[in-house]
């Protein structure tokens, strides 16, 4: 798993020429809304990316992580279906209903049944390198996000000099990311991480807890700021030693949630010894979400060695998948 992280960068580069490269069929028709579908690592890009778009994309994205659609997908829709895999179940059940409400498909997988049903319905298929866990090919699937809505007119190009940028940041920022993710495993090792963002980075916060979940073997939560205002501080009553905060922060958050962010730090303070800040890297909302996304990935893989579990390992996911094919 270290040496996918490590490869992050490399990834990113291929990724955008498979982006660059690929061939994507108009709409017929307007499109008036966007659903993503997918779950775990194929699924979180589609938060990710619908975050950083919001403020340009004319027309709204909802991601899904489930079997079913919402009633509003039909054929002014574009349904971007992802699934490293292409076996996803959830999201084949989704895929059918899409297609069954002819809705503009486009998939993003390695193989598969989705990819299978995608080639025989002759819609729109990225093909990405398969063979890996999805959780580390995030670089893959989240660059295609950007390509589809790019190629169909729903953004513009802004995000490739942003990508070309994250690679040289990376570059640039090496060695200090891997200091900065030792001291961040050694703060959290023995502790329940809590994780903390602003609202336009859930996405990430949700990554950095699915890859301590994933990778780390380890339980954790997170929240973002505004909304844990109004309701889960109040949780903050009495002490936790056992838990370590980590706050995801940029330079660019808005002012009174920047407020908000030290006025609850101090709150943290009394009931936890430990509370950290992790301050983002990046000109762009696109460069800071990816230079965090790498550090905390490190995080997960350097608290797997302290722990001295297997990243790579998920066999209870693989225990629930033999039970569920046993019920049909």
């Amino acid at each position: 798993m270290k040496d996918l992280v490590e490869g992050f960068p490399a990834q990113l580069k291929e990724a955008i020429q498979i982006g660059e490269n690929a061939k994507l069929k108009q709409a017929s028709g307007p499109i008036r809304n966007i659903l993503i579908t997918g779950l775990g690592g194929s699924g979180i890009g589609g938060t990710i990316v619908s975050e950083i778009v919001s403020a340009e994309c004319p027309v709204p994205i909802v991601v899904n992580k489930d079997y079913f659609l919402p009633a509003f997908v039909g054929t002014d829709s574009l349904v971007i279906v992802s699934s490293y895999s292409g076996n996803t179940e959830e999201t084949l059940q989704a895929m059918e209903t899409a297609i069954e409400r002819k809705a503009h498909i486009v998939c993003i997988s390695s193989g598969g049944k989705i990819s299978e049903l995608a080639v025989e319905k002759g819609y729109d298929l990225i093909r990405i390198p398969g063979g890996n866990p999805p959780r580390a090919c995030l670089g893959y699937s989240l660059t295609q996000l950007f390509y589809v809505l790019y190629k169909l007119k729903l953004i513009n190009g802004d995000f490739q000099k942003q990508l070309q940028n994250t690679l040289t940041l990376f570059e640039k920022e090496k060695s200090n990311i891997r200091k900065e993710a030792m001291a961040i495993t050694d703060y959290l090792f023995g502790k329940i991480p809590v994780i903390y963002a602003v609202d336009g980075y859930n996405g990430v916060a949700t990554r950095f807890r699915q890859q301590i979940n994933e990778n780390s073997k380890m339980l954790c939560w997170h929240h973002v700021l505004p909304e844990m205002n109004h309701n889960e501080l109040v949780g903050w009553a009495e002490e936790h030693a056992n838990i370590a905060v980590i706050l995801l922060r940029n330079s660019s958050d808005y002012s009174r949630t920047q407020t908000r962010v030290e006025i609850s730090k101090e709150v943290f303070k009394k009931y936890t010894p430990n509370v950290r800040e992790l301050w983002s890297k990046g000109e762009s909302m696109l460069e800071r979400s990816l230079y965090l996304i790498h550090l905390t990935d490190w995080v997960s893989c350097y608290l797997a060695d302290k722990k001295h579990v297997d990243a790579s390992e998920i066999n209870i996911i693989n225990h629930l998948k033999g039970e569920l094919a046993k019920i049909r």
